[in-house]
């Protein structure tokens, strides 16, 4: 029966993996692993009602990994191709081989444990196709733009308004008995209106991003509430240096949200690059602080039944009442530290930050209230933050708050914290929740940061 998203079905992808699994070991290949993934897409984007870009995607690739040795004497070796054709899927074996024999040994190299892999993956609903055309696309573009234009005679340009479709399918297997695969889609609608003229321009954007396209907002309110933030930002003024309250907006606050992430990954552990070294059992956050991790989420674009090794993804609490519980690791990383994997090659699964005191009447306004009088930050630039020290110094502009109400737009502004002084002093969450990626948080109030003007 012939698939209208796909060229292959999961039965001819897992007939592959099985073949270049075969090619492996009859070329005496330890142990092997392969994915196998296809997709399309299409991407469209429209600056002041004009097309400027279309784009459509049709991708397909193998990576096969060939291990050699046994116990704590392992190389490894990587291939690639995008032919799926029998005597290409040998060549990419003996290409993989070859790298083998050539690297060095790693005792911590290896496939996972066969007890921590999948072997009955649930179907957790992850592919919705947007089979929408090309006209189509263009139509939800110019609709999306043309609601940030009619907001207000001061959106006077734009930087565009995009349309992304994009659907995938992949199996993966290795020589321990895995075998899994599923069909994923993510698709996105997005905006970037400029207000203002001259000296006096200020940029934002807003946008939308579902596997589920009919969960998408309207391409107007995108739009339009994109306008919003841009005119917003228009007559902005600088502080002066001052240390004050801060609250990050939920979509910088799931930036925080990922800071800690890396900061408790394997990699930035084992190679003793983190501020967070031996944080397991320690109280990193206040005590209301939670921080769930939940893979099995039906249909959340951070939901998998296992990670990108095969191994079993779980609920689990990595923060409970502001203690870590947990790392972030693969079988590699998990080895180099003694520990056992998380499930987690490929990075976090559908994490949530909640503070228990937290009501459901704290949205963004009661937020504002409760920073009284300080800093809410809407934009950071840079990327400073030390991930050594801990150390956090970022370019920012938002708004001067005082009495819980915003009084001006401020830019050309630098706050700087450590991230451990930042976490412990976590005040408040917002109930004004936002999904941003793989993260769900609302707007988080530090009690105190510097504020450095320019």
């Amino acid at each position: 029966m012939s698939n209208p998203v796909f060229t292959h079905s999961q039965a001819q992808l897992q007939q592959l993996a099985q073949d270049v699994l075969r090619f492996a070991k009859e070329k005496g290949a330890s142990d092997a692993s392969v994915e196998i993934s296809e997709g399309n897409g299409l991407s469209v984007t429209v600056r002041k009602g004009q097309i400027e870009t279309i784009e459509q995607n049709k991708d397909k690739g193998i990576g096969v990994t060939v291990y050699l040795g046994e116990g704590r004497h392992i190389r490894r070796g990587n291939a690639s191709t995008s032919d799926f054709s029998q005597q290409s899927l040998k060549d990419t074996v003996e290409a993989a081989y070859d790298i083998a024999r050539f690297t060095a040994e790693d005792d911590c190299a290896g496939l996972p444990d066969a007890e921590t892999l999948e072997m009955h993956p649930l179907d957790l609903k992850l592919c919705y196709p947007w089979l929408i055309s090309t006209e189509e696309a263009v139509e939800i573009a110019k609709r999306c733009e043309a609601a940030a234009f009619a907001v207000d005679k001061r959106i006077t340009n734009s930087e565009g308004a995009s349309v992304y479709a994009q659907q995938s399918h992949f199996v993966s297997a290795n020589s321990r008995g895995f075998m899994g695969g599923y069909p994923y889609s993510r698709h996105t609608i997005s905006v970037a209106p400029i207000a203002g003229r001259g000296s006096n321009m200020q940029r934002d954007d807003w946008y939308s991003s579902t596997r589920d396209p009919a969960k998408l907002a309207k391409p107007e309110d995108v739009g339009r509430y994109a306008a919003e933030r841009a005119l917003a930002r228009l007559n902005a003024r600088k502080l002066d240096t001052r240390k004050c309250p801060v609250l990050f907006e939920a979509p910088l606050a799931a930036g925080l949200l990922g800071a800690f992430v890396q900061a408790v990954s394997g990699g930035a552990l084992y190679r003793k690059s983190s501020f967070l070294l031996d944080s397991i059992g320690k109280q990193v956050f206040p005590s209301h602080i939670q921080v769930l991790e939940d893979p099995h989420v039906i249909g959340a674009v951070g939901s998998s039944p296992f990670d990108e090794e095969g191994v079993k993804t779980r609920r689990r609490d990595v923060v409970k009442d502001g203690v870590v519980q947990g790392y972030f690791l693969s079988t590699y990383s998990a080895r180099k530290l003694g520990m056992q994997t998380t499930g987690n090659a490929g990075g976090s699964h559908n994490l949530a930050l909640t503070s228990l005191l937290t009501t459901p009447e704290d949205d963004f306004a009661a937020m504002l209230k409760k920073l009284g009088t300080g800093l809410l930050v809407t934009e950071l630039m840079g990327q400073g933050v030390n991930y050594v020290t801990g150390d956090y110094s970022r370019g920012a502009s938002g708004y001067w708050v005082e009495n819980g109400v915003i009084q001006y737009p401020v830019e050309e502004i630098t706050i700087a914290g450590n991230m451990k002084d930042m976490f412990q002093q976590i005040v408040a969450v917002g109930a004004d929740t936002l999904i941003r990626g793989t993260k769900e948080v609302g707007s988080i109030l530090i009690e105190s940061m510097t504020v450095a003007g320019n």
